[in-house]
């Protein structure tokens, strides 16, 4: 699988830890910065490069999943989210990291390394790329509502105010 990861410099340390540790595993890593040390760095154009590459490779065919860092994980997500397509999950547990990919069918995560410890986050990874969606009804219907309204800005029959 190929996997695209993006942080800032909250989460360099998790970040390099974790390219050698998924590479190890047979993932295919694609680093989008940054790639040193800067106290004030910006994390949005780093996220939303990494979440554009997974909507792009999942539209190619190509097995793709995402993975944002910073100190809380919450600006990150915000920014993997503005990229059509995305569905960006803040992961801080084993159980979100099952969830965000069984009902949501999460393609990017974001976690917090200030947060966590490195081998919190990495199983919290591992899980979330090991588990697969769901397919039940009631989450593809759902995740379709989502699609709708970003394509559309409504969802039919649902009472979307405007």
């Amino acid at each position: 699988m190929r996997i695209h990861i993006a942080t800032d410099h909250a989460g360099l340390d998790f970040s390099t830890h974790l390219q050698e540790h998924l590479s190890a595993a047979g993932h295919e890593v694609i680093d989008h910065g940054p790639t040193e040390y800067d106290p004030i760095d910006d994390y949005p154009a780093f996220c939303i490069n990494a979440a554009a590459a997974v909507v792009r490779d999942q539209q190619a065919g190509v097995e793709a999943l995402g993975i944002v860092f910073g100190g809380s994980g919450n600006g990150e997500q915000i920014a993997a989210n503005k990229v059509r397509g995305v569905r960006a999950a803040l992961v801080w547990s084993q159980s979100t990291a099952l969830l965000a990919r069984q009902h949501n069918d999460a393609n990017v995560i974001a976690i917090g390394a200030r947060q966590h410890t490195v081998e919190e986050a990495t199983g919290f990874i591992d899980a979330f790329i090991a588990e697969p969606f769901s397919f039940e009804e009631r989450h593809v219907r759902r995740i379709a509502q989502l699609a709708e309204y970003e394509a559309t800005g409504d969802i039919a029959g649902k009472n979307v105010d405007h």
